[in-house]
């Protein structure tokens, strides 16, 4: 994830406050340094660090920090608070148009993802609200922009509005907003041009294309990876078009993340949504709130259980849930969750949604990505009925043939079996709801769950 090393750092600082009994001003100022250095380092915008530091100590030096009974908790409290205000403070949705189509003109600079982007958010629109888009080919510039438009139609099964290149993109926009009301379809999302740069011809189309489609929603797409220059590119486009929102491509990369600090305070405008991989489903909803908590580590609740809800079999989960009770999971029932984790995005992301997992014992030896989960299937289904069972009879030599038949080390097929009587102990502990030996973590976290608890589980494993 985009924020790996200001989630340590900031993780870090505040751990150190989290249990005093007391904080004195030479306390606040030690750890507003810290902070201070961790977003400078993770490329966010110097003012806005500046400002950030500022309202954080004033606020933790205030009267009602130095009195409360927990001080270390309620600086943690004001960090979580300032960072999720920093980020647009609530999640920012699309603008829905009372007579459909609703337009949303896409814009950006070439290399940012945008035509995939587009693509993208068609496919949400139409899983997770049920619309009907229409995805528009106005990019005539840039060779095989239509093409990759096009096919990226065909795969989502979805269709795409094109005149060719040797039309205007007005002309195309004009069109296919005559086109998508004749159809009665919901949105029309318009595939601009982008340039390796900012430049006056650019952005003189862009202000035709605007003044003739009228959209709904002006959503910019920039590369977060790009750090600063994805907020300088983000003024310059502001400035000119009045931009409505913001999607940040490639969150999920090796990044420091910094745009995603820095946009919504530099241009006012807010992050609509977030890119997290390369999948066509791979584009979320961007809530500031849940984002500040997944830097302090204080987990993501609420996406693990959309996620969960999204492509669980709730049948399927609450049998296997009564297995995991009574410690009777098998290696079939472990095969069949994750086969169906490919549908939640990386173990790795998933994991550290849940508040306090990236403390707790094992879980560093759980890291999953798509090549292992191919040789895990392997190794498993090398196994005999009764193996997969029983793991209780995997001895030397029927591990030495279950790693012949799968074609992996017996090193491997050790270290499979151990990582899963480790992660069935782990599941019967949160179960158990934190009992002996439960950390507190998992307690608050069951009874935030409450019954929705076992899907989120049950889908990680």
């Amino acid at each position: 994830m985009a924020f790996e090393g200001l989630s340590e750092r900031l993780q870090n600082t505040i751990a150190k406050m989290r249990g005093k009994g007391k904080i004195t001003e030479a306390d606040v100022k030690e750890m507003m340094r810290e902070v201070r250095l961790a977003l400078l380092e993770a490329d966010v915008n110097f003012k806005v660090v500046k400002s950030f530091v500022k309202t954080v100590g004033e606020r933790a030096i205030g009267q009602d920090i130095m009195s409360s009974l927990t001080p270390g908790q309620q600086v943690v409290k004001i960090v979580n608070e300032e960072l999720t205000a920093l980020m647009g403070g609530a999640e920012s949705k699309l603008t829905m148009n009372n007579q459909p189509p609703t337009v949303l003109m896409m814009v950006g600079l070439q290399g940012a993802g945008k035509t995939t982007t587009t693509g993208k958010l068609a496919s949400l629109l139409r899983k997770k609200y049920n619309k009907k888009p229409l995805l528009v080919a106005a990019d005539v510039y840039r060779p095989a922009a239509i093409q990759q438009l096009q096919t990226l139609g065909k795969q989502l099964d979805m269709p795409v509005f094109t005149l060719g290149d040797q039309v205007s993109p007005v002309e195309i926009a004009k069109q296919a907003i005559a086109h998508a009301k004749a159809e009665h379809l919901d949105y029309v999302l318009i595939d601009t041009a982008g340039r390796l740069h900012v430049d006056e011809t650019l952005m003189n189309e862009l202000i035709d294309v605007k003044t003739v489609a009228q959209p709904d929603d002006i959503l910019l797409v920039v590369d977060s990876m790009t750090g600063q220059d994805a907020v300088n590119v983000a003024k310059n486009f502001d400035e000119t078009l009045d931009l409505t929102g913001v999607i940040l491509t490639k969150l999920d990369g090796d990044t420091r993340g910094g745009a995603a600090l820095s946009i919504r305070s530099v241009t006012g405008k807010p992050i609509k949504f977030v890119g997290m991989g390369e999948k066509l489903d791979a584009l979320e909803p961007f809530h500031p709130d849940r984002m500040a908590s997944r830097i302090l580590g204080m987990g993501d609740v609420m996406s693990l259980i959309e996620k969960a809800q999204a492509n669980v079999d709730e049948e399927k989960a609450m049998a296997l849930a009564n297995k995991m009770k009574d410690n009777s999971m098998t290696f079939d029932d472990f095969l069949e969750q994750l086969q169906q984790v490919k549908q939640m995005g990386p173990l790795d992301d998933l994991l550290k949604m849940i508040p306090g997992m990236n403390k707790m014992k094992g879980v560093e030896n759980m890291s999953i990505d798509d090549k292992q989960m191919a040789h895990i299937e392997a190794i498993i289904k090398s196994m005999t009925t009764k193996e997969r069972a029983e793991p209780a009879i995997l001895n030397a030599s029927r591990r030495r043939r279950i790693a012949t038949g799968s074609g992996r080390p017996v090193q491997e097929v050790n270290k499979l079996v151990k990582q899963f009587e480790e992660m069935k102990k782990m599941m019967k502990q949160m179960s158990g709801m934190g009992g002996k030996g439960g950390k507190k973590g998992m307690k608050g976290l069951m009874s935030g769950l409450g019954n929705n608890f076992k899907m989120p589980f049950l889908k990680l494993f």
